[in-house]
């Protein structure tokens, strides 16, 4: 007895379709780029785009879960790449950037930040001058109100929680 390659070939077709349309509802994942602390100010500069620095630790657990769940987020990801220079430092690293013409080690320009757990949200403006941080893990949802918070520059005339309010109503 031939086994059919036609229906083997419409459930190869089905099972594709299945899984693509499954990945687009669970929120299309986005690669996002990540740049050098340097380079990254360095387009910043070039673009007008603010700076978002995500201070990490390799032994970071939610770090990683922030990695997984936030900037994977399809709507998260597409946020950030239409409005943010994005920047990794590793807050345990030696390798030097540059900052106000000094150099720094990440580690040392994590401390000189303030940055005492880990994850932590820099934001700077595209000049480099800071703007605030974020400490802590945040799932999509609301890392999703506090990057258009400050992309959007709200942050200039009200605190979070006006603007949380305003959104509600």
């Amino acid at each position: 007895m031939q086994i059919s390659r036609v229906p083997l070939i419409l459930l190869t077709v089905l099972y594709a379709w299945q899984w693509t349309t499954t990945a687009a509802l669970a929120g299309d994942r986005t690669t996002l780029r990540w740049l050098s602390f340097d380079k990254g100010v360095m387009e910043a500069q070039q673009t007008g785009k603010k700076i978002l620095v995500d201070v990490y630790t390799t032994w970071c657990g939610w770090c990683k879960k922030m990695d997984a769940d936030t900037y994977n987020n399809g709507s998260v990801a597409s946020y950030l790449q239409g409005h943010y220079v994005l920047v990794r430092i590793n807050a345990e690293s030696a390798t030097q950037l540059k900052y106000r013409g000094q150099n720094y080690s990440e580690q040392d320009f994590a401390r000189a930040f303030g940055v005492d757990g880990y994850p932590t949200t820099l934001f700077l403006k595209s000049n480099g001058d800071p703007i605030t941080k974020f400490a802590g893990y945040a799932d999509a949802s609301q890392f999703r109100d506090i990057i258009a918070y400050i992309a959007e520059d709200h942050y200039l005339a009200k605190k979070f929680d006006e603007y949380m309010k305003g959104k509600k109503n």
